[in-house]
């Protein structure tokens, strides 16, 4: 059975990159975050009518990078986090099926990696909550998220090198897979 490391946390916080260099580091798939693709197909213009498809397509990029793993897959988000933006963006209109998807699915993460605030916000055409509070708000529900499920986490900040050095060591701590090369 694939082990699956979720890189977590709200907008511009470093999710991304740091899933590209943990793939890397352990030689293992990593799934995208599938909204950002979905976004620039629509050209931005998502409607709460969307959500369910942005959950299929986030279920359907997971998946695939599962089925090329050998031990790990690591996800940049994942279903959890399509419900806190749909209930911060569309409040009310998250489908029933994809909540309950989020649950059961959450429950399949080894681990999480909540990504801090504390690294520059960079602006981009997807980005909704620039300010200092904001971000800190929006930090606090993903903890949250991740708290009252009793999900396992980890909070991941400081420098992207420290970023990766702290997740590469959880990661082993928690799943007892090694990296394929040390972290630079």
């Amino acid at each position: 059975m694939t082990t699956r490391v979720a890189v977590f946390g709200t907008e511009s916080t470093g999710k991304t990159t740091l899933a590209r260099h943990l793939g890397a580091l352990f030689a293992a798939p990593w799934a995208p975050e599938y909204v950002r693709d979905f976004w620039d197909a629509c050209n931005g213009a998502i409607q709460a009518s969307d959500l369910a498809t942005i959950a299929i397509g986030q279920i359907d990029y997971e998946e695939q990078a599962a089925a090329r793993a050998e031990e790990l897959v690591v996800c940049d988000t994942e279903l959890l986090t399509n419900t806190l933006w749909a209930d911060l963006l569309f409040p009310g209109q998250c489908p029933a099926w994809v909540r309950e998807a989020a649950e059961r699915r959450s429950r399949r993460y080894a681990l999480y990696l909540l990504c801090d605030t504390d690294i520059a916000f960079v602006d981009d055409s997807q980005r909704c909550f620039p300010g200092a509070e904001e971000r800190e708000n929006c930090r606090n529900l993903w903890r949250e998220a991740l708290s009252t499920r009793g999900l396992p986490f980890i909070e991941i900040r400081g420098s992207l090198e420290t970023r990766i050095e702290t997740a590469v060591r959880v990661i082993q701590r928690a799943t007892g897979i090694l990296p394929s090369r040390p972290p630079a």
